[in-house]
């Protein structure tokens, strides 16, 4: 039986986080199932220049991960679908993860506010006690952020901020390498194998590349 991860991808900055998730997860030879919201297919207009529409999401998906999608396992359901399977606890899944997360994607999955398929989708899965891994991207935080984070952790998230780090490619590293940085935290979250990022060796500089 399939049984995919559900990648959400909410409207904050940060798409190419979401980009290398889903290409870990296809790397990994995982089946995924993604939700991009409204405000996310702005985002990714606004920050790659390309579009992503729901009569033409498999072509427009695969220029947005620069890959060819023909043996890939992916299904999209459109944001507003709240019928869609994801949105049913009985509907098979592995997991999910929402990167980048906004502000008001965290605040929605944390009071259970389900305005759309991605919030239903996560707070289901919370629900079902599966992995749920949520990526916020947004500094400074204010009080209530930091509030509606604390209720996800205690609700059974994985609190994963988009903080890449160094050790494993520097100070000199290159975006993508931190975005990897990221993505490789979120596989890892999600218990995916991967190649993502060097691990630390405990010696100082060891193998960077």
């Amino acid at each position: 039986m399939r049984e995919p991860w559900v990648v959400g991808v909410s409207g904050a900055s940060g798409t190419p986080y979401a980009a290398a998730v889903v290409n870990g997860l296809l790397d990994a030879g995982e089946p995924v199932d993604l939700i991009v919201s409204r405000a996310a297919r702005l985002t990714v207009l606004d920050e790659t220049g390309r579009p992503f529409r729901d009569g033409h999401w498999a072509e427009d998906l695969a220029a947005w991960l620069g890959r060819d999608l023909a043996e890939a396992d992916v299904r999209h359901w459109p944001a507003g679908d709240i019928a869609a399977g994801p949105s049913s606890g009985s509907y098979r899944v592995r997991g999910m993860a929402v990167v980048p997360a906004s502000t008001a994607a965290c605040a929605g999955i944390a009071i259970g506010l389900s305005k759309d398929l991605l919030q239903r989708a996560a707070e289901v899965n919370l629900k079902e006690r599966r992995p749920v891994v949520v990526v916020p991207r947004e500094t400074p935080v204010t009080r209530s952020h930091l509030e509606h984070l604390i209720a996800l952790h205690d609700a059974g998230a994985v609190v994963l901020p988009a903080s890449p780090g160094f050790y494993g490619s520097g100070a000199s590293a290159t975006a993508q390498q931190l975005v990897d940085f990221v993505a490789g935290k979120v596989l890892d979250a999600l218990g995916v194998p991967h190649s993502l990022f060097r691990r630390w060796s405990g010696q100082l500089a060891a193998d960077r590349s």
